[in-house]
């Protein structure tokens, strides 16, 4: 497939990124890759971290925003016995080496009880957060105060393996936006003896799995028919969005392809939702979004994202 066709039907890229770099260093590899300017990705991992990265390639990239939403799942290893400026291993020591060998998996586990729900959480002073335009690392590095400004995050699954000469293997699930260097920072002190985070690689994005996922390196140096191969390609027209499904009849289906507006009874999203409008042979149409007419529950469906036939 030619690269402008990639462009215009849209794909994602499941990329299992390498410790060393940054999301955007691989965005930009995989960009001179396909020869392709318009490739986002759905959430940032750190350099020292490991995983998944879904990209999003040619007309998937609009939808960015939706992907970088979905809940997450990671593993890892937290080093109990010693805080860092930046809560992970790469940052430098905060006063000195705290002794962990003494707690026990009730201790740990009662002060994980914290970071278990939802709760608020602040980002890491060291984070790509920004204010005014400003990144709060930027503000750390030149020792000013980063502001606190606390979010709601939520935690439905966070477990712990054995602790081990103060390293504490974990799993968690997660929404969007929830660092999980602060709670590796703020479980320590809980704990009383400090804590970073010394590994971390990503499992999940949504229904994505790390598994299905190719080294970064792999994918450079694929042909470009393997390249679009599954399961690390996935064309936009074959993701399953959690959207309300509208089913289109031949006419409509003509009508949305042509980027024309329909009327459609029956459906019980809400002004401004996404619907995915699915024509007569099952076959993902577009992506579009409601607005409602009148009182007699009739919509306005206007297509905003229509994928290739």
């Amino acid at each position: 497939m030619r690269a402008d066709d990639l462009f215009r039907r849209g794909y994602l890229f499941l990329l299992d990124k390498p410790a060393g770099l940054t999301s955007h260093d691989v965005v930009e590899r995989v960009r001179r890759a396909l020869s392709l300017p318009r490739i986002g990705h759905s959430g940032t991992l750190d350099p020292m971290a490991t995983g998944l990265l879904l990209l999003c390639a040619g007309e998937a990239a609009r939808l960015q925003g939706f992907f970088t939403l979905m809940d997450k799942s990671y593993e890892g290893i937290i080093r109990l016995g010693r805080a860092t400026t930046t809560f992970d291993r790469e940052g430098e020591p905060v006063g000195p080496e705290r002794d962990s060998a003494g707690l026990t998996r009730e201790e740990i586990e009662a002060a994980a009880e914290s970071f278990r729900g939802e709760f608020l959480q602040s980002p890491p002073p060291y984070s790509a957060k920004k204010i005014g335009g400003r990144k709060f690392y930027e503000m750390a590095r030149k020792g000013e105060s980063v502001p606190v400004i606390p979010k709601k995050v939520r935690v439905p699954e966070l477990s712990f393996g054995e602790l081990s000469r103060g390293r504490l293997p974990f799993s968690i699930s997660c929404s969007s936006g929830t660092y999980i260097r602060s709670i590796a920072s703020d479980l320590g002190e809980k704990l009383g003896c400090g804590a970073h985070l010394e590994s971390l690689r990503r499992t999940r994005i949504g229904d994505f799995q790390a598994s299905d996922a190719v080294p970064l390196e792999r994918f450079e140096g694929m042909s470009p028919a393997e390249r679009l191969e599954p399961p690390h390609a996935v064309p936009l027209s074959r993701v399953h969005f959690p959207f309300e499904r509208v089913r289109l009849a031949s006419l409509e289906t003509w009508k949305i392809r042509k980027g024309q507006s329909i009327p459609a009874r029956g459906v019980a999203s809400k002004e401004g939702d996404w619907v995915a409008l699915v024509g007569p042979s099952d076959e993902m149409v577009a992506l579009g979004q409601v607005s409602p007419i009148g009182t007699r529950g009739i919509a306005l469906i206007r297509p905003k994202l229509v994928l290739a036939d």
